[in-house]
């Protein structure tokens, strides 16, 4: 009987100073298993006088019970204590400051193009999408390309199949204005474009236009270089100077070159002029009583001017060291 209260009180000690649930369970199977303390006192029972079984047997089974609830108890306990331990762990504290998110921001291209259109769109102007796949007609036919133009030739373009290419200009968007609206109107649109090109510090494959567009009654170049001076102002600030220099487009008659005086040197934005009465009167405005004007203008070459950047490839590289300096 000695025996059974030592392991006992041996059993009790070793659960109440468990401090976990695995060390609990160590003591459960220490005692408890099947070859455990208390399994071989009752396999001892044979070796006891027939009389004392019994008394032995009853003793140990009140052991066994005894034990196996204090270990039940512990176990409940401890699942307390790691509860708690675990809230406390994870517990916020809501006076410490909070930590700053890395907040993103547009892209300078993005940006850019924001502003064209918040100009644009305060002249009056309307903006429209056009489709990045464009068919032939719309992108060199029906702006006034001869067939032998050297734009024309396969290897300046993207060509899908015979007859559609991925647009070279937003210009192409003309003709599909003109083919559904009558004069008067003012039509802007933006987007990519793309070119077979070398890429390098000045040209890529795909870059971004601005194309803008005016039919009405006299039209004059009066109103396209009053309109080009204003958006330069509002770009690049009011005491920017704008110089317009005869060029040849074929959408266009006359046609101009369009530049800016900025740190000491002319920059070029693009092209404009009067839209070519060819292309008016392949859509059925009547040239001689509507004339418009019409210019694109490189979304890239503007940022390019305002920050000094030397190389197109840093708008398409993704690369954080770059962008976040806008």
């Amino acid at each position: 009987m000695d025996e059974i209260k030592n392991v006992v009180d041996a059993a009790l000690t070793e659960t109440e100073h468990a401090t976990t649930i695995d060390n609990l369970e160590q003591v459960e199977i220490r005692y408890l298993g099947r070859k455990g303390e208390i399994s071989q006192l009752l396999r001892s029972i044979g070796k006891l006088p027939e009389e004392e079984r019994p008394r032995y047997g009853s003793r140990i089974n009140e052991a066994k019970e005894r034990l196996a609830a204090e270990i039940k108890r512990r176990r409940a306990d401890l699942k307390i204590l790691e509860r708690r331990s675990r809230r406390e762990s994870e517990r916020l504290d809501i006076t410490l400051p909070g930590v700053p998110a890395d907040l993103g921001r547009l892209h300078p291209l993005t940006q850019t193009t924001e502003r064209i259109i918040e100009v644009w769109t305060g002249l009056g102007f309307e903006f429209v999408d056009g489709p990045e796949l464009e068919d032939y007609e719309h992108n060199f036919a029906k702006l006034n390309y001869p067939p032998d133009h050297p734009a024309i030739d396969e290897q300046m373009s993207f060509y899908i199949d015979d007859t559609h290419l991925l647009r070279t200009q937003t210009t192409a968007l003309q003709g599909r204005v003109m083919a559904t609206r009558k004069p008067p109107f003012r039509i802007a649109t933006i987007g990519r474009c793309f070119r077979y090109e070398a890429v390098d510090a000045t040209h890529h494959h795909t870059f971004h236009q601005v194309d803008v567009f005016m039919v009405d009654e006299g039209v004059s170049m009066a109103d396209l270089k009053g309109m080009l001076v204003a958006f330069a102002r509002e770009m690049f600030g009011n005491v920017v100077k704008s110089r317009f220099r005869p060029d040849f487009f074929p959408f266009v008659e006359p046609g101009v070159d369009f530049a800016i005086y900025w740190h000491n040197r002319w920059l070029e934005l693009g092209g404009a002029g009067l839209i070519h009465p060819n292309i008016l009167e392949v859509f059925g405005i009547d040239s001689e009583r509507y004339t418009g004007f019409a210019f694109g203008l490189g979304i890239e070459r503007i940022p390019m001017i305002q920050y000094g950047i030397k190389d197109l490839r840093y708008f398409l590289d993704n690369d954080l060291r770059f962008l976040r300096q806008f």
